[in-house]
């Protein structure tokens, strides 16, 4: 199971961005500025498939490693 460090990377990375804007969301929705709860949210929903994509593209690489 092979795993290229730029998948890795790239994948801590992009799910460090969705904590951070989940973390800035939570903030500003506590002090009620909701035009900038929708573009943390946007940024939400356009970052997290890209993690699932680069996820799935790593777990077939290592499967493929493996001669499966």
């Amino acid at each position: 199971m092979k795993r290229s460090y730029a998948g890795v990377i790239g994948l801590c990375i992009i799910l460090m961005l969705d904590i951070v804007f989940l973390q800035l969301l939570v903030h500003q929705f506590f002090y009620e500025n909701y035009g900038m709860v929708l573009l943390y949210m946007g940024l939400l929903f356009v970052l997290f498939p890209i993690a699932v994509f680069i996820y799935k593209k790593e777990k077939n690489k290592g499967a493929n490693a493996n001669g499966k």
